[in-house]
């Protein structure tokens, strides 16, 4: 099947090229441009509509029915944060074997302390979106010697990168075991051995210290507890951009907890730390900090698609972020950091995942509320 989009407006991920033609054909970006001539087997009119890498959702939680959803909303890979192994193998198999709902790379099973975080929050989920025979035993971690058995069991469960979670509960209003800077350093060093990424959950500003000390490559939100334009914020920004570390925004997750009542199953409350959340993106900004958009999606809120466009508008109203800027990282920055080499672009050769909007989203991110066209892995979908 060869497809020729013509006459959109083309984002390629990394620039706008303006208005040219498109050609897929089976699975795979055929040509671009004066090179999208000869025969096709269908014509889309893009006219008066911009076509986008689809988008990459940079911190994700996948459940039963999460691809789809992303993928309603032209959200073609999510990048899944912790799943439990069961889940994991049936998302995966979903993702391999259809093309309605979103690809994924996943975490898999957290690096946490015994009793750490977000093992409080398993028992209140399980039996409403955990199914219990979905629910096993976290391995966790203490010893530093403990980090390469560690490691190794993650690349036996398919996880794509490694996850810390370096989290005392100062944030959620409690107090948790967390994994210590030795233990992180030292998984750290275990994953770089076996050739994965890895990102640390860090929420304070303590944390994130202790992340960059045992030399982690991303951080999985910003941090919230520090006030908008304190020096600190200033002074730890740069150091992310020293270290080369990128971050993921999560904007749309503290805007979904701001000013929540406290949770009675998981004792968690949130304080509302919104507003030093965007102070902080600002600082990472300013610093030049590789930023990717993610929104910590799950079954309740953010919602899996359409949170990552809230993460947009907000990145470019409250964050200052340009609107290609914040397409960007929301489709070629994180599709690099993840060694995602074959998507996030749109160029020769690459996976047609892609999406088709009403307007112009370079100049207001809003466009993508009107999204025309999806196609995931060549295949248009449904709409």
């Amino acid at each position: 099947m060869r497809t020729r989009i013509r006459g959109a407006r083309v984002f390629d991920g990394e620039h706008i090229r303006g208005i040219t033609d498109v050609v897929v054909e089976d699975e795979i970006i055929a040509a671009i441009g004066t090179e999208a001539g000869g025969r096709a087997d269908v014509e889309i009119d893009g006219r008066g509509g911009t076509l986008l890498p689809g988008l990459i959702d940079a911190h994700t939680h996948v459940f039963d029915g999460s691809l789809a959803e992303a993928l309603r909303y032209g959200v073609t890979t999510e990048i899944d944060m912790f799943c439990l192994p069961r889940p994991m193998a049936r998302h995966r198999r979903l993702a391999a074997d259809r093309d309605d709902v979103a690809d994924l790379r996943s975490a898999g099973t957290i690096a946490t302390a015994p009793g750490g975080h977000p093992t409080q929050l398993i028992a209140a989920l399980t039996g409403t979106v955990l199914d219990p025979s979905d629910v096993t035993e976290i391995d966790t971690i203490t010893d530093p010697a403990q980090a390469p058995a560690f490691v190794k069991a993650r690349i036996a469960e398919g996880s794509d990168f490694l996850k810390i979670v370096i989290d005392d509960g100062t944030v959620h209003g409690t107090n948790l075991p967390a994994v210590t800077l030795g233990a992180a350093a030292a998984l750290t060093a275990a994953a770089h051995d076996s050739g994965l990424r890895v990102v640390a959950h860090a929420i304070t500003a303590s944390e994130v210290a202790i992340a960059l000390d045992a030399g982690v490559d991303g951080l999985a939100h910003v941090w919230a507890d520090v006030a908008p334009e304190d020096p600190e914020s200033r002074r730890l920004a740069r150091r992310v951009r020293e270290q080369g570390v990128f971050v993921v925004t999560t904007l749309a997750y503290f805007e979904a907890i701001d000013n929540q009542q406290p949770d009675t199953a998981t004792g968690c409350v949130h304080p509302g730390h919104y507003a030093n959340a965007v102070g902080a993106l600002r600082e990472l900004y300013r610093a030049g900090v590789p930023l990717l958009s993610g929104t910590d999606a799950t079954p309740f809120a953010p919602a899996h698609g359409a949170g990552l466009h809230r993460e947009l508008a907000l990145l470019t109203g409250a964050g200052g972020l340009r609107a290609e800027e914040a397409l960007v990282a929301a489709t070629s920055a994180v599709a690099g950091r993840f060694g995602l080499c074959d998507r996030g672009r749109i160029a020769p050769g690459l996976r047609a995942d892609l999406i088709l909007v009403n307007g112009d989203p370079t100049r207001d991110v809003s466009a993508l509320d009107n999204v025309t066209a999806v196609w995931r892995r060549g295949v248009r979908q449904t709409r």
